[in-house]
């Protein structure tokens, strides 16, 4: 392909999350350092939702590595599981063995006495879930009765669900409530703006580069913002398209007339992008020392 044409390593844009790739702007950093001074904290529900490809995965990918010999992690990244399925796939997270013929009782027993251990370790044990807004109501009831395992000094499980804004709607269903009360911080991942994606592009084209990364117009960087909404996932899909153009026209530049061509070959991309802008929640505007408390507690009103 175009590796050797423009001295690349390996992809700079591939859609796999790769947190060696990943870019920390000022909502991805915002939501990370929320996360590890809650769970630091011992808080006990923690809630991430973003629009599509706007990086929850990498964000939950990069979390598990960068946390210590302190905590016991759990990822789940499969939601359509079931209540007893959900157990079962944090037991076997847990490396604990896990018998068909174990009772629901038995299974949570089990679990409960693995998290004492952990406790007693002084390790805390921390369960994250991805895609969460398509978790079964029952299932999402399920995880706050495992976050009622605890001592009288802390909890012995805390969890970090991860999901699209799907997931505030979910939890404004009557049943759920008393998991909407636990929630005790929440984040919003926001889109990059201009001059976040260009520093964006330019950090993945040196990350995989052998440093002469090849040059992308700032009109091309433009016309990629513009399509792609500020989309990390969407960004990734027009670059490397717009490489290919580059590279077909055996160029180390990408001007706009190749991130044209790019655009033009994504078309249901991008208006896929255009309507997953459109906002539902006005106050993640709103710098976080502004917004009202108990933000999922009064969308449901």
């Amino acid at each position: 392909m175009y590796l050797t044409h423009f001295g690349f390593s390996e992809l700079p844009f591939s859609l796999t999350p790769d947190t060696d790739f990943f870019f920390e702007s000022a909502s991805h950093a915002e939501a990370l350092n929320t996360l590890h001074a809650a769970l630091r904290l011992g808080e006990g529900f923690i809630k991430v939702t973003a629009e599509i490809g706007l990086g929850k995965t990498l964000l939950c990918r990069l979390l598990l590595r960068q946390l210590d010999d302190g905590f016991v992690t759990a990822y789940v990244p499969d939601p359509l599981l079931s209540p007893r399925s959900l157990r079962v796939a944090l037991a076997e997270e847990l490396s604990l063995a896990v018998d068909n013929d174990n009772t629901d009782a038995q299974l949570l027993g089990a679990i409960q006495r693995q998290l004492l251990g952990n406790a007693a370790n002084g390790r805390r044990t921390v369960l994250v879930i991805d895609e969460a807004h398509q978790l079964a109501s029952e299932t999402l009831e399920s995880i706050r009765l495992l976050t009622n395992l605890e001592t009288e000094k802390a909890k012995l499980l805390q969890v970090v669900v991860v999901g699209q804004p799907e997931l505030d709607r979910r939890l404004c269903e009557p049943a759920l409530r008393q998991l909407r009360q636990r929630i005790s911080f929440d984040c919003t991942l926001q889109p990059l703006n201009l001059a976040d994606t260009a520093t964006y592009i330019a950090h993945r084209l040196a990350r995989a580069g052998d440093g002469e990364t090849p040059a992308i117009t700032p009109e091309a960087v433009a016309a990629v913002y513009k399509a792609s909404r500020g989309t990390p996932r969407l960004i990734n899909m027009l670059c490397h398209k717009a490489l290919l153009a580059a590279w077909g026209t055996g160029v180390r530049r990408v001007h706009e007339t190749h991130a044209r061509r790019a655009i033009a070959d994504s078309q249901a991309a991008v208006r896929e992008a255009g309507a997953s802008r459109l906002p539902w929640r006005p106050w993640a505007l709103l710098p976080r020392a502004l917004r009202p408390a108990g933000l999922v507690a009064e969308r449901c009103q």
